[in-house]
């Protein structure tokens, strides 16, 4: 086989093995081609499979096809034991930043900023979502339903699915509380109306006895809790979520009907 097609298939197997093993380490995590992530997972990809193949290259130099291969499939699998291991973030402070020095660091840099990146990215989707079903108490509560719905069957693993239910369950109880003291509910059913859920059973934290204040602190939980869900959400990778509410679509204008503006026209105008 030409070595150069050997080449050309080492670098293939490492932009493809750069690529798989970025997933890998970000599964979890977030989304690393997210609007403000995209370059640094780009960066990533391209850098790894450059060293990969540049060793490949190597590899074919010395006439040994067989290992050009292995380094362009075998390399890019530091991304995922960087992550499984946590490396990149011991490296300040500790022995081995000290023994790996500046290429240490260098070396995890595009890793740690891509870190950051996909962090804002998950702040920014979270924070879309929640600004708008948070205009209406009954929205936060249809907003947890909504997205529950969207992603319950799609869940294999039963303790996400748990945490995400209790978390739906807690903010549609505190929404509804919400609107029995919009609704000028006495104290004691309101006091009532808390007792129905475990995370309300503390009436030193939910005193019934000031029920605006207890209103926005209940409003504040419940918004939080759907962020919370929304941001467990994003992290297993259900990134295209529509938003809700969703915005109406504007009504087609109405077209005039044949000639009915030459009709009006003829009209005669009165003064």
């Amino acid at each position: 086989m030409p070595s150069w097609v050997v080449g050309a298939g080492t670098i293939v197997i490492s932009l493809v093995s750069a690529y798989g093993f970025l997933m890998l380490r970000c599964r979890g995590t977030g989304n690393p081609f997210g609007r403000r992530a995209r370059w640094w997972a780009a960066a990533i990809v391209l850098i790894t499979a450059a060293v990969s193949s540049c060793l490949g290259l190597a590899a074919i130099a010395v006439g040994d096809h067989a290992i050009a291969a292995c380094v362009g499939l075998i390399l890019p699998s530091g991304l995922w034991l960087a992550r499984s291991s946590g490396l990149h973030s011991r490296l300040d402070g500790s022995r081995l930043a000290e023994r790996l020095g500046v290429l240490g660091v260098l070396a995890t840099f595009p890793l740690r900023r891509l870190d950051d990146r996909m962090g804002d990215d998950l702040q920014d989707w979270c924070d879309v979502r929640l600004r708008a079903a948070s205009r209406k108490p009954q929205w936060v509560s249809d907003a947890a339903d909504y997205y529950y719905n969207q992603v319950s069957g799609l869940l294999r693993d039963k303790r996400e699915k748990e945490q995400l239910s209790r978390w739906r369950e807690s903010v549609r109880h505190k929404i509804g509380v919400v609107h029995l003291i919009d609704a000028e509910a006495s104290p004691a059913s309101v006091a009532e109306a808390l007792r129905y859920h475990p995370a309300t059973t503390d009436r030193r934290t939910y005193d019934p006895d000031d029920l605006p204040r207890l209103a926005r602190r209940l409003m504040a939980e419940a918004e939080n809790e759907l962020c919370l869900f929304l941001a467990r959400v994003y992290r297993l990778g259900y990134h295209r979520l529509l938003i809700f509410p969703f915005r109406p679509q504007p009504l087609p204008r109405a077209q005039p009907a044949p000639g009915s503006q030459a009709a009006a026209s003829r009209e005669p105008r009165t003064s």
